[in-house]
C-alpha cells in the first residue's frame, strides 16, 4: 500500500497582485524544501485571488482540479479599450461613455450568458505551433486563433460608478473574463478593459479557505501540514 507524507495535498493560496502563479509555486518549493509543487490554474499577474497549489504526490490530480467550474468579480472600465484586454496592455482606443445604470448593464451582460465560442486574446498562454502567444504578441504579431467552447452561468453588475462597473463571474474553465470585459465593451460601442480580477472559488475550493502567501511562509513547517487538504481527501473530491 502507497504511503503518502503529511505534505501529500492541496494549500490554498490567496494570490496578491504583481507575482505570476509561477512565483508562489517556486516560493512555497524553497521555502519548504519541496519536490514537486504545481498549481491548478494560472491567475494572471494583476490578478489577485484564489490559488490552488498541489504538493508531492497530488500534483498528479492538477487537471482534475484544474477543470473546476470558476467564481470570479472585478471591475471593468469602460471607455478605453487595450491591446491585452486588462490593465496591463497598452491603451489603444479611447470613447466617450454614454450615461448607463447597473440595470442596463445587466440587460447586456444577460446576453453573454449560456455555450458560445469564445476568441483566446492574442496577450494570452495559449500556444500555436507551440509558442505562446503573448511572445507573438510581443514582436507585434496577430496570428490566426482557434475558437473555445465556454460556458457562463451567471454575470452580473452590483454597481456602476462611472465609467468602471463592479461584477461577478461564474463560468467553465477557460473562460477569459478580460475577454467578456472587452467583448462587452464593443457590444456598448465605447470599448472597454478588464480593471482588476479576483478567484473567489474553482470548482469545491474558495478564497475563504486560502492564506495569503506571506502568511504561509512565515509558517513552520508543523504549521503548513494543518494547511495541507490531505491528498486521500483530495480524491474523494468529485
Amino acid at each position: 500500500m502507497q504511503q503518502f507524507s503529511a505534505l501529500d495535498g492541496a494549500l490554498l493560496i490567496d494570490k496578491p497582485t504583481g507575482c505570476t502563479s509561477h512565483d508562489i509555486v517556486d516560493a512555497v518549493r524553497r521555502q519548504f524544501r519541496l519536490k514537486k509543487v504545481g498549481h491548478c490554474g494560472t491567475l494572471d499577474p494583476g490578478a489577485t485571488g484564489l490559488l490552488i497549489l498541489v504538493l508531492g504526490v497530488a500534483t498528479k490530480l492538477s487537471e482534475k482540479f484544474m477543470g473546476g467550474d470558476k467564481v470570479y468579480e472585478g471591475d471593468i472600465r469602460f471607455g478605453e479599450t487595450t491591446n491585452s484586454y486588462d490593465a496591463d496592455g497598452e491603451l489603444v482606443m479611447s470613447l466617450p461613455v454614454l450615461p448607463m445604470t447597473v440595470e442596463q448593464l445587466n440587460e447586456e451582460a444577460a446576453s453573454f450568458l449560456g455555450d458560445q465560442l469564445q476568441m483566446p486574446p492574442m496577450v494570452s498562454a495559449v500556444k500555436v505551433q507551440g509558442v505562446p502567444l503573448y511572445k507573438l504578441a510581443r514582436k507585434g504579431q496577430e496570428v490566426e486563433r482557434k475558437s473555445r467552447m465556454i460556458h457562463i452561468y451567471n454575470f452580473r453588475f452590483t454597481a456602476y460608478d462611472e465609467p468602471v462597473g463592479h461584477f461577478r463571474i461564474a463560468c467553465t474553465k477557460g473562460t477569459y473574463v478580460r475577454s467578456v470585459a472587452h467583448d462587452l465593451g464593443q457590444k456598448l460601442g465605447c470599448g472597454a478593459h478588464l480593471q482588476s480580477l479576483r478567484r473567489l472559488a474553482s470548482g469545491k475550493f474558495d478564497v475563504a479557505d486560502a492564506l495569503p502567501i506571506k502568511t504561509v511562509l512565515d509558517l513552520s513547517e508543523a504549521e503548513l501540514v494543518k494547511q495541507v487538504i490531505p491528498y486521500l481527501k483530495l480524491k474523494t473530491y468529485e
